[in-house]
């Protein structure tokens, strides 16, 4: 597919057919998550995939009863390290390895300036690893639309219950849940009107920042796609 058709027919899916999902399919996709872009390259994303009924059934009890959780096919939690050093060593090794760096000193002095970023405060580290674990998120969902799987993201669950149902240690932020299904007949119907989106002159602003008008749309609905 197209990648600009890819980004116009992507629709957020609740509901889902039985059709199950392959294995080297879900491999696949979860392959093509990892080549997301991340600072450092650190890639701190992790995902627990949940396909079995007592799985999605636990997730479901802490994502508020929301029920494609269990509809869908394949259920997965989008995890971030919290801890920027978890992988800085072998990725900067690799690095030397490829001559993308020219010696062990710049190197030692990567390693340097990320375990400054390991000494950061909870909250801010939190913050770090949300941003390039959404960054595989939305890949992962490109990704799965790309060979036919719908996708929905998701932000209603409760994350200290996630952590506790399911034995998250605590240097992993559970950042989204994402269901994966093949869509149930008319649940990706792109020739339905798409939700509004607001006006490029109100989100684009080009030399200096004015806020735009934020009254051009109602409030959108929630799971908005």
């Amino acid at each position: 597919m197209e990648f600009d058709e890819l980004l116009r027919t992507r629709r957020s899916v609740h509901q889902y057919s039985d059709e199950a999902i392959d294995a080297d399919t879900l491999e696949s996709i979860f392959e093509a998550a990892t080549l997301a872009p991340s600072g450092y390259n650190l890639q701190p994303w992790e995902f627990l995939v949940l396909r079995e009924d007592d799985g999605k059934a636990a997730l479901r009890e802490v994502a508020y009863d929301q029920a494609h959780v269990t509809e869908a096919d394949t259920a997965v939690v989008v995890l971030g390290h919290t801890d920027p050093m978890r992988h800085a060593e072998s990725v900067f090794d690799d690095w030397l390895a490829k001559e993308y760096i020219p010696s062990e000193e710049v190197r030692d002095t990567l390693l340097e300036n990320v375990a400054g970023m390991a000494e950061l405060p909870e909250s801010e580290r939190r913050v770090w690893t949300t941003r390039s674990t959404a960054l595989a998120a939305m890949t992962l969902m490109y990704a799965a639309w790309d060979r036919g799987v719908a996708s929905c993201p998701m932000e209603g669950f409760d994350p200290e219950a996630l952590a506790e149902a399911f034995e998250i240690p605590g240097e992993y932020e559970p950042v989204m849940l994402v269901t994966l299904g093949y869509p149930a007949e008319g649940a990706s119907d792109v020739e339905n009107e798409r939700k509004g989106r607001r006006p490029i002159e109100e989100v684009v602003h080009y030399g200096s920042f004015e806020p735009g008008d934020a009254t051009t749309l109602s409030v959108p609905a929630p799971d908005d796609d």
